[in-house]
């Protein structure tokens, strides 16, 4: 994956940093038996009042369907296509199945067109491959990590993020996550080995305030500039600092733990993301 900077003839192209779909993109139309729609809501909920501010507009979407699970364990699957996703940063791969089924997964760097895949405990521990953390060999990079048995991937899923199996203790796999944190995981639950692909999503610039706008992020306007009664940091003859850094509702926004204590799942984390 690359990224591609413009010579600018307008001022929405000085700082302009996209990526590169020629050659990574290998199909241009989503596989239409694991599509959606999605219907924006536009920050209002089902009364139609507005409860999250500053959303709205934005291209149309739909959503692919993607197998967080890979429960289609000892079949093997084909990589027909790696497309984009306009709901995530990563790419995503659309698998053919051997018994004829179809599903989406997340792409990782390296994963390649006609690249046969597997999931399951039989599954060998290579790109691609999904299977449990008890037979992954210590020190592999992983991606889409199951925090329950049979939940799903819910970490390491955005583009060029990965975690590491570090070391097993008992029922235990110990992962050093992307935050820096150290936890421990059931050795049953499921992650997909490799790095999520599309590393240089981080180095793209949008350019230009529109590009927020197609995304659907509506403007969004600082505290300080706001009064009194409609934050904490509002208000002040001139300009004022606004005070200690807050949210709307009061919350400090800079070395507040917002983290419950009694938490149950406090147990499980070995090494706290902020050292």
């Amino acid at each position: 994956m690359a990224v591609r900077k413009f010579k600018p003839t307008t001022p929405g192209q000085r700082h302009k940093i996209i990526g590169v779909f020629k050659g990574t993109i290998t199909a241009t139309t989503p596989e239409k038996s694991l599509t959606v729609g999605k219907r924006s809501t536009g920050g209002r909920n089902s009364s139609g009042h507005l409860s999250t501010r500053y959303r709205g507009g934005g291209h149309k979407r739909k959503l692919r369907l993607i197998d967080f699970k890979r429960t289609n364990d000892g079949v093997p699957a084909t990589v027909k296509s790696i497309e984009y996703d306009p709901n995530r940063s990563a790419r995503i791969a659309l698998l053919y199945y051997k018994d004829g089924s179809k599903a989406y997964m997340i792409a990782p760097n390296g994963l390649e067109v006609g690249q046969i895949v597997m999931s399951g405990a039989d599954a060998a521990p290579e790109v691609g491959n999904c299977l449990p953390l008890a037979n992954i060999p210590v020190g592999t990079l992983i991606h889409c990590i199951e925090l329950r048995p049979g939940q799903g991937a819910s970490m390491a899923r955005s583009a060029g993020t990965f975690a590491q199996l570090t070391s097993r203790e008992g029922d235990y796999a110990i992962i050093k996550l992307p935050s820096g944190e150290t936890r421990k995981v059931l050795l049953t639950c499921r992650a997909t080995v490799g790095v999520v692909g599309n590393s240089d999503h981080a180095l793209e610039s949008s350019g230009k305030a529109g590009r927020s706008r197609w995304l659907g992020r509506r403007p969004h306007n600082r505290g300080v500039v706001m009064n009194p009664v409609d934050h904490p940091m509002g208000g002040g003859e001139g300009r004022q600092s606004g005070g200690h850094p807050r949210s709307r509702t009061g919350l400090y926004a800079k070395g507040l733990k917002t983290r419950s204590p009694k938490k149950a799942s406090s147990k499980y984390i070995i090494e706290r993301r902020k050292k």
